[in-house]
């Protein structure tokens, strides 16, 4: 099952969006995430790495790379999730090969799952986060 890291990331990409240029620690978007520091900064690293914010040795905070109609929920996913380690669903590992079900479910399964994560795939890819920037903004506005 994958973690939270995917809305965490896409949390602090819309703040980074929505404070307008204003250089975030670490730290304040750990107060808006509600989380440890230390988790923004490996969630950040991971985005850094995708490409998608770029960070300065000694200086706090981080820049989104691009124009925030041009980055993907699938682009921040990916950023922040590994294939292997976070499936979207997971298949029980021993079922028992003396039962027909048993022997057999995991193939059924993998099918319908592998299904299931490309339609998920294809809507983030359809999703911005301009779209997701404007929509919170919208919310302030109004609150």
């Amino acid at each position: 099952m994958t973690s939270n890291r995917f809305a965490v990331a896409v949390h602090i990409m819309t703040l980074l969006d929505v404070s307008e240029g204003e250089r975030m620690t670490s730290e304040l978007i750990a107060g808006s995430v509600n989380t440890n520091p230390v988790v923004i900064r490996r969630i950040i690293g991971m985005l850094s790495k995708a490409g998608l914010v770029t960070t300065n040795a000694g200086v706090a905070g981080a820049v989104i790379t691009r124009a925030t109609d041009q980055i993907t929920l699938l682009d921040i996913y990916h950023a922040v999730t590994s294939p292997m380690q976070d499936e979207l669903f997971a298949i029980h590992e021993k079922p028992n090969p003396n039962c027909g079900v048993g022997r057999n479910i995991q193939t059924s399964l993998e099918r319908a799952f592998n299904e299931a994560q490309q339609a998920m795939e294809n809507k983030l890819a359809q999703i911005t986060l301009a779209e997701i920037a404007g929509d919170v903004a919208e919310k302030i506005g109004n609150e």
